[in-house]
């Protein structure tokens, strides 16, 4: 596998939020790099989501379903 390109950023973060990822980084055995890559990742793929499902909204085609409805699709009896 090549080597990833990255670019370094910076960003100016309250020092409770910053506290907060050094103690997950501790807790974790990893660097507080890793942890802000780990969560911006997260962030970015839930974005997507989002914005998958506001299209979907406003596809008048698109059928929504309600909960129960889908769960009945999917034949889980909860």
């Amino acid at each position: 596998m090549g080597k990833q390109v990255t670019k370094t950023i910076s960003a100016r973060l309250p020092m409770k939020m910053v506290a907060s990822i050094e103690e997950i980084a501790e807790a974790r055995k990893r660097n507080t790099n890793e942890i802000v890559r780990d969560a911006l990742e997260i962030y970015l793929e839930t974005w997507a989501d989002y914005q998958i499902a506001v299209e979907r909204l406003k596809d008048a085609q698109d059928e929504i379903l309600s909960e129960t409805e889908f769960l009945a699709e999917l034949g889980w009896d909860i």
